[in-house]
C-alpha cells in the first residue's frame, strides 16, 4: 500500500469543444503519462459508530469534477470528468493518462460526461462504456456508447442508446452491469415531471440494454425500460448476498430517496414520494428530509473492512459525507455520516480491488465551497 498522494494535475490545457455533429475522438497517442508527485503521508484517524478505525489516503487531487469511477481487474481506476475527459489512474506505477476527450459533450449545469463503467469481459475484450450529455440540434441528448481501450487511450466508438431526453438537471447518468451480465442506465427526468410516468420516454427510469445496444428480450415494456417513476436516479449496485439492486434517487425539496428495484416496478414520481402511497406504486425504503443529495452508491465487498462488508456506502453531495447504511434483509438497522463536512460534496463511491474504500469529491461543480486540491479522489485505508 501507498500512503496518500497529491496529483498536481494541469487541466487547462485539456479544454474541449463543443461542436454540433462532431464526433468524439481518442487523445493524442503521443501523448506521454502524467507522473504523480512523491506520495505524502496522512495521519489523522476516524472511528465509525461500531468502532472501526480508519484514515483517509488523496491518490489524487487538482481534477476538474470526477463524477463516476470503475477500476479494471488489472488495478487501474477509469473515471470521468464532466467536463469531457476520461482519464486512467494507474495507481501502482503513479501515473495518470488522459484516455479520451469527448469533443460533443454538453457540458452544462448538471450535464456533461457522467457514467462509466467496465465490461463485466474487460480482461478480454477492453471494453469501455460512457454515458455523456451531447450536443444535439435544439439543445441536447443523454447518450451511451462504447470504446475499446487500447494502451491507455479510448476508440472504436460506437453508440448503444441515443436521444435520452436531458436538461440542465435531472439527466441521471450512472452506469453499471448488473449479475446478469446486462447494462443498466440511470436516467432522470430531465425537468419534465410527466416523462418520468411516461413509458414511451426514457427520462425518469432505470433503463436495461444488451452490450450491444439492443433490447433483452425479458425487460417489461418491450423497450430498454425496466423501472419508471423516477426523477433523478444517482447511484445503484446489487446486494452481495441477496441480488437485490439498491439506488440512490435525489427528491424535489427534499425526500431524496434510497429504493430496492424491481423490474416492472413503478416508483411513483411525480404522483408520490417520502411517506405518500398510491395503489400500484412502490415507495421507498427510506427517504432523507432535509436533502443530503445521495449520488453514487456502492455495497461493500472487500476483505479489508470486516465491519462492513455488505454495507451500503452512497455518496453524499449537498449533505457532504459518505453515507454507511447498515442491513437486515430490507431493513435499516443503523445509518451513520463518515466524513461528515471534511471533504466537500462526494460525488461517488466505489470498491477498489485491493479491498479499499474509495470516493471523489465534486466541489468543482458550480455548487461546492471549492478548496485547495479540489475535486479529488481518495480512499478509505484500516487505521491499526
Amino acid at each position: 500500500m501507498w500512503p496518500a498522494l497529491l496529483l498536481a494535475l494541469l487541466v487547462a490545457a485539456d479544454g474541449i469543444g463543443t461542436k454540433a455533429c462532431s464526433t468524439p475522438r481518442p487523445a493524442d497517442p503521443e501523448q506521454t503519462p502524467t507522473p504523480i508527485p512523491a506520495p505524502t503521508p496522512t495521519f489523522e484517524t476516524f472511528t465509525t459508530e461500531d468502532g472501526v478505525r480508519f484514515r483517509v489516503e488523496v491518490v489524487a487531487s487538482n481534477l476538474v469534477i470526477p463524477w463516476s469511477m470503475a477500476f479494471a481487474p488489472d488495478g487501474r481506476l477509469f473515471f470521468t470528468e464532466r467536463p469531457g475527459r476520461v482519464r486512467i489512474l494507474d495507481l501502482a506505477a503513479r501515473t495518470m493518462e488522459l484516455a479520451l476527450t469527448v469533443d460533443d459533450v454538453r457540458a452544462e449545469g448538471e450535464g456533461g460526461l457522467l457514467g462509466i463503467t467496465l465490461d463485466p469481459a474487460f480482461a478480454d475484450n477492453r471494453l469501455v462504456y460512457l454515458y455523456y450529455t451531447a450536443v444535439a440540434t435544439g439543445g441536447g441528448v443523454n447518450r451511451v456508447v462504447r470504446y475499446r481501450e487500447v494502451g491507455d487511450r479510448l476508440g472504436e466508438r460506437v453508440v448503444l442508446l441515443d436521444n435520452i431526453p436531458s436538461s440542465a438537471i435531472h439527466d441521471g447518468g450512472r452506469l453499471r452491469f448488473g449479475p446478469d451480465g446486462l447494462l443498466y442506465i440511470t436516467a432522470g427526468d430531465a425537468a419534465n415531471t410527466s416523462l418520468a410516468q411516461d413509458l414511451a420516454s426514457l427520462a425518469g427510469k432505470i433503463l436495461r440494454i444488451n452490450r450491444d445496444g439492443t433490447t433483452p428480450r425479458e425487460n417489461p415494456f418491450g423497450s430498454p425500460v425496466y423501472s419508471y417513476g423516477h426523477r433523478n436516479p444517482q447511484g445503484i449496485d446489487w446486494h452481495p448476498a441477496t441480488g437485490e439492486m439498491w439506488e440512490t434517487e435525489h427528491g424535489n425539496v427534499g425526500n431524496d430517496e434510497i429504493n430496492v428495484i424491481e423490474r416492472g416496478v413503478n416508483y411513483g414520481w411525480p404522483r408520490i414520494e417520502a411517506t405518500q402511497t398510491l395503489p400500484g406504486m412502490q415507495p421507498p425504503v427510506t427517504f432523507y428530509s432535509p436533502s443530503i443529495a445521495p449520488s453514487g452508491a456502492s455495497f461493500y465487498r472487500g476483505q479489508r473492512f470486516p465491519a462492513f462488508v455488505n454495507n451500503f456506502f452512497a455518496g453524499a453531495l449537498r449533505g457532504t459525507h459518505i453515507l454507511r447504511v447498515r442491513l437486515s434483509g430490507r431493513a435499516i438497522v443503523a445509518q451513520e455520516r463518515l466524513l461528515d463536512a471534511r471533504y466537500g460534496r462526494v460525488r461517488d463511491v466505489v470498491n477498489g480491488p485491493d479491498g479499499l474504500l474509495y470516493f471523489c469529491t465534486s466541489n468543482n461543480d458550480g455548487r461546492g465551497n471549492v478548496t485547495n486540491g479540489d475535486d479529488r479522489i481518495a480512499r478509505l485505508v484500516p487505521a491499526s
